[in-house]
């Protein structure tokens, strides 16, 4: 049951008319050392830390490490149960949901980096989201984590999720690309329209670099979360509605990291470029950094 590419993914999922999520709890039980039971207790605990990351900071908000942000998430979330809102109850939760999970991290509270700690707002924002909006189990959730890790594990393997070496849209973009192509399952959606989630979503955010204010995980990392979440429920609506990409998934995976690696070493997480470039930015990182 293991798979190396996309296209052997969607192989497995057609011989065997399994989703996503099936083909990656039996690679977890043949390839890995954990049994069934050690699998389930794993997941039920990755969505214990996510959820009280996304609950947290909308009780009891407080401020980074650095200073940059904190309380951001509330007020987002507080504006979203408005008649001023705009953007929907699905939306305005996972967009404040992703940001409360940067500011757990930046705080140096416990999140669950998937796939990283910079981009760790976008699988729980979207997922816990969806389930609040659509009354989801947990198990229905477990699914949703099984098949973001798949496409994980691709990224991983095949691409990079490292802001110092491709950039912000490796990590934010792989992090969309997950929680794309597991609400497409949860809604669903075929194996085949998951992948194509994924390939938009990537394709969406190619070219994104990583400028964190003073070398901090927090600004723009909290609002381009948001935006990764944001991302990952339009392509997923864009799929599911049979909208394709003409690019194959493995292929997009392959530019991703081509387009990382021609970005500039001071726009790759190196706090020189961009907005940490910025005359605001560097004034803020000298007075952080003192």
């Amino acid at each position: 049951m293991d798979f190396k590419s996309g296209q052997e993914l969607l192989t497995i999922c057609t011989q065997h008319n399994l989703p996503i999520s099936e083909v990656m709890y039996t690679r977890e039980l043949t390839c890995g050392s954990l049994t069934a039971e050690q699998v389930g207790q794993k997941l039920n605990e990755i969505l214990s830390i996510m959820r009280n990351a996304v609950n947290e900071p909308l009780t009891a908000p407080k401020r980074s490490i650095g200073g940059l942000i904190g309380g951001e998430a509330k007020r987002v979330a507080d504006f979203g149960k408005t008649d001023k809102s705009i953007c929907g109850s699905l939306m305005s939760m996972a967009i404040s949901y992703s940001m409360a999970v940067l500011e757990v991290n930046a705080s140096m509270g416990l999140i669950v980096a998937a796939p990283t700690a910079g981009s760790s707002g976008v699988l729980p924002g979207v997922l816990l989201a969806l389930q609040d909006s659509r009354h989801l189990t947990d198990e229905a959730l477990h699914a949703g984590l099984l098949n973001a890790s798949a496409i994980g594990y691709l990224l991983m393997r095949n691409s990079s999720v490292s802001g110092a070496e491709a950039g912000c849209q490796a990590e934010v973009g792989a992090a969309s690309a997950m929680a794309a192509s597991a609400v497409v399952e949860l809604m669903g959606g075929t194996p085949a329209m998951c992948l194509q989630a994924a390939v938009i979503a990537i394709s969406n955010l190619l070219g994104m670099v990583c400028d964190p204010i003073a070398g901090l995980v927090e600004s723009p990392c909290q609002s381009r979360n948001s935006v990764g979440a944001a991302n990952a429920v339009t392509c997923a609506e864009l799929a599911l509605a049979g909208v394709t990409h003409p690019v194959p998934f493995d292929e997009m995976a392959e530019a991703m990291l081509r387009v990382g690696r021609s970005i500039p070493f001071e726009l790759r997480e190196t706090a020189m470029g961009g907005c940490a470039g910025t005359p605001t930015g560097c004034a803020l990182g000298c007075s952080i950094c003192k």
